[in-house]
């Protein structure tokens, strides 16, 4: 069982920088592959970035590719996603989950524990 909490959403104008912080408890967390997805009402969970077990590989969706930035701290047991240069299109509902899956997936269906979600707001 692994929690997720994630934490530093908000209010920030288009063109700002927004960072936010996913800590994780329970089983190691370096075993697992963790990602970032966002969802607006009636829509579904949208993969933004992912990272693999030790940090050595990352992917993002087209639409935050250069804007958005993922890492981790296994030592930590942290996962940050660094948002730049925010868009109004950008706000959404941001989720932090975990897969114990090798690679890394682009599908929610694919991550067996989500945290709570942050609520992101970008004014225009």
């Amino acid at each position: 069982q692994v929690q997720l909490v994630e934490s530093g959403g908000g209010l920030v104008q288009a063109g700002g920088s927004l960072r936010l912080s996913c800590a994780a408890s329970g089983r190691a967390f370096s075993g697992y592959v963790m990602g970032w997805f966002r969802q607006t009402p009636g829509k579904d969970r949208e993969f933004v970035a992912g990272i693999t077990r030790t940090g050595g590989l990352t992917n993002y969706a087209e639409s935050v590719k250069g804007r958005f930035s993922i890492s981790r701290d296994n030592a930590q047991n942290t996962v940050v996603l660094q948002m730049n240069s925010l868009k109004p299109e950008d706000a959404a509902v941001y989720y932090c989950a975990a897969t114990p899956q090798y690679l890394i997936r682009k599908r929610a269906d694919d991550y067996v524990y989500w945290g709570q979600g942050t609520q992101v707001t970008v004014s225009s």
